[in-house]
């Protein structure tokens, strides 16, 4: 299926966050974006220089307009405008029962512009009541009142540790039952980190909108958030946006994603020069034995001492899914590996098609394209 994701937010002129963050995400991530405009900003890296917000009729106009014809699978809140928006939108949210909603609760850009004054916020309450979940970093939790307050408001809460200290990220999911999932990863070091919020927040409400559990739809956003800062184009002088558009063979839409393959080597030299010389960017070396290469589009190709393969190729297809994929492969009497975390950081599952070839299925995440010894 694909999503139908309703965003009622600002745009952003620089196309680094808001709308236009969304869209790219939504977009990126298999789904069908639509819009409810709150504000008109004049922004770049460096800065928000004007905010012009739209009139709360307009925006319920928009929504209507949308959901009215072509329907609503899950919504993302971003800035909101004002107190009189953000009281006409929760009462038009409350007219539609059973739609996950996703309140990323903006009040400063990147760059330090306040764009939610003191009665905006206070007429957030009502929004996080309807939230599945509420998005905020820690400075705006702490202008909610804190985690307490916070989770008194609404059914869930992303706490995102961005704004922390150290080298490590941390960002904790609180459920409405009081249990938690904690993620941590290391600090990816950019000053091209605008629009990350609204990224999390869009690829969490097209991941709720496909029918993924919160927990599970929140992992697959975080993944998609590091790769696109990964990929950031590094422009603007200040906050620049990140790299969606590069963003293409890492999630599963579905099902499993062909992304990569390893063929046999005899002479490493040889062919990690043949196969730069196709164009292919080498991002791994490990010779003698074995190296990397990404191509254009994102796929990787990798090269092994034939006695490390048998031989042979191996395909891989990467899955979001992999014990249940693995558990109905052996359903059907097909023979397969159980999965294991290998020390490269994928975690692998073995197979071979009917006619020999070899086959893997796995995860990597950010390791197969940006592992801590990717080639700079």
């Amino acid at each position: 299926m694909t999503p139908r994701i309703l965003i009622i937010a600002g745009s952003d002129s620089g196309g680094g966050a808001g709308i236009q963050a969304d869209i790219k995400t939504v977009t990126m991530l298999g789904g069908h974006a639509m819009t409810a405009i709150t504000a008109i900003t004049a922004q770049n890296t460096l800065g928000v220089q004007a905010v012009m917000p739209v009139p709360a009729e307009m925006v319920i106009a928009q929504i209507d307009s949308v959901s009215s014809d072509i329907g609503v699978d899950a919504v993302k809140i971003g800035m909101i405008g004002s107190a009189e928006t953000a009281t006409a939108v929760a009462e038009r949210l409350e007219a539609m029962p059973g739609v996950p909603v996703v309140f990323d609760p903006v009040m400063v850009a990147t760059s330090g512009d306040v764009l939610a004054d003191a009665v905006t916020i206070a007429a957030f309450t009502r929004l996080m009541r309807i939230a599945t979940v509420t998005t905020p970093n820690l400075p705006e939790l702490a202008a909610l009142g804190g985690e307490a307050a916070a989770r008194a408001k609404g059914t869930a809460l992303l706490v995102k540790g961005g704004h922390g200290e150290g080298d490590e990220i941390v960002d904790q999911l609180i459920l409405a039952d009081g249990s938690e999932v904690r993620w941590a990863d290391s600090r990816i070091p950019t000053r091209h980190n605008h629009g990350t919020g609204c990224t999390l927040a869009s690829a969490v409400a097209t991941e709720l909108g496909r029918g993924m559990s919160l927990a599970n739809a929140v992992a697959r956003a975080r993944l998609f958030v590091r790769l696109a800062l990964h990929e950031a184009p590094g422009l603007g002088g200040g906050h620049g946006p990140m790299g969606h558009q590069a963003v293409r063979l890492d999630t599963d839409l579905g099902g499993p994603m062909l992304n990569q393959i390893t063929l046999p080597l005899t002479d490493y030299e040889a062919s990690a020069a043949f196969y730069r010389l196709l164009g292919l960017r080498q991002i791994v070396e490990s010779a003698p034995r074995y190296a990397r290469f990404e191509s254009a589009g994102g796929g990787t190709l990798s090269i092994e001492t034939a006695d490390e393969i048998a031989g042979k190729p191996v395909l891989f297809l990467e899955c979001g899914d992999l014990d249940e994929r693995v558990a109905r492969l052996r359903e059907a009497g097909i023979a397969v590996s159980a999965p294991v975390m290998e020390d490269w950081g994928w975690r692998e599952a073995r197979l071979t098609d009917p006619a020999g070839n070899a086959i893997c299925l796995y995860q990597a995440g950010e390791q197969r394209r940006f592992p801590p010894w990717r080639l700079s």
